[in-house]
């Protein structure tokens, strides 16, 4: 199965930052029509899409939104001040450009400071789009605007380098896994779901509209494959990720092992993950409720949360491969 670059290129270059999915959601949703049974988007945004299946629920969770900026002051000479949607680390950030949803571009900039390695924090940093006064910024931006990286989407043959494949890849395998789908051996309920970066937020909530009783998250983790990165077992190309744990979840060892075997059975490419930081929807699902069966399908991916993401071309085909096979397979 070849990997449809083009949909993956699409998906990662909408702007669409934490509270801002309406664009994403309404291309995952025209994208998937005649793929699903029904469909229905809840209050706080999630896109739940429901693919009817023999056995139990299974809620299978990516979130659509990406990190951002967000507008908190303009200055009287035109530059702006903002806070962070989402984590980020202000070493990354210098001399990266970003644009709003109305087109405006700008790069982020930082005072002069005594000493860079020292002193740089975030309060330090400003939003310049080139205006020359206060007036002719707040003609172009307003408090409360959202900013992502702007950078677009490149592809080859083996990898993909872009901002917001954390986690819109997530979104794309479970897009192109509904669509292989043929006889699920559980009721498949696809949720894009909102707000994941500053809190898994639609997960939570979505857990309440589907009642699942077993869950797996999608999402990009860390590669540790660079010069002199510590010492864990994720790497580019080294096959689809099974969780054991990260920093939002314990893993359900049903779901692993049932994974695990999807795997082994199918000749499908995984390795295992354990993450010391960081988190996914299924740390929502997990403890939602009375509680939800819930593991995660990675994707091993480099600079996360920087403008040029990376990950192998292999492992997204795999993922969506352990997708359908863990579906096919059931409980």
């Amino acid at each position: 199965m070849a990997v449809n670059t083009a949909l993956l290129k699409k998906v990662c270059e909408i702007i669409g930052p934490s509270g801002h999915e309406e664009h994403i959601r309404a291309a995952i949703l025209e994208d998937l029509k005649g793929y699903y049974d029904d469909y229905k988007v809840d209050a706080l945004g999630n896109l739940i899409v429901h693919k009817k299946g023999d056995g139990p629920k299974m809620m299978l969770a990516g979130h659509m939104d990406q990190i951002g900026f967000m507008v908190t002051h303009i200055d009287n000479e035109g530059f702006l001040r903002f806070s962070n949607i989402g984590g980020f680390d202000p070493f990354l950030l210098v001399s990266r450009r970003v644009v709003f949803a109305n087109g405006v571009q700008g790069v982020i900039r930082c005072e002069r400071l005594d000493d860079f390695r020292k002193d740089l924090s975030q309060n330090k940093l400003y939003i310049d789009i080139g205006a020359c006064c206060g007036d002719c910024a707040k003609k172009l931006v307003k408090i409360g605007d959202i900013a992502v990286y702007s950078a677009s989407c490149q592809v080859d043959e083996t990898k993909v380098m872009t901002p917001a494949l954390d986690d819109r890849l997530g979104c794309f395998i479970m897009m192109e896994a509904l669509k292989q789908l043929k006889a699920p051996k559980f009721d498949c309920y696809f949720v894009f779901t909102v707000q994941e970066e500053v809190g898994l937020r639609g997960a939570k909530t979505s857990v309440y509209n589907v009642d699942p009783e077993y869950g797996i998250a999608y999402d990009v983790t860390l590669a540790f494959d660079t010069p002199k990165a510590l010492k864990f077992p994720m790497k580019m190309g080294g096959g689809a990720c099974i969780k054991i744990k990260d920093n939002s979840v314990l893993c359900s060892r049903e779901v692993i092992n049932l994974m695990e075997k999807a795997a082994k059975d199918n000749n499908i490419k995984y390795q295992l993950e354990i993450l010391e930081g960081g988190g996914t929807d299924a740390g929502a699902m997990n403890i939602s409720k009375s509680g939800v069966l819930s593991g995660v399908i990675s994707v091993a991916t480099r600079y996360v949360h920087s403008d040029a993401e990376m990950c192998a071309i292999s492992d997204i085909e795999d993922s969506i491969n352990l997708t359908v096979k863990v579906l096919e397979m059931g409980a």
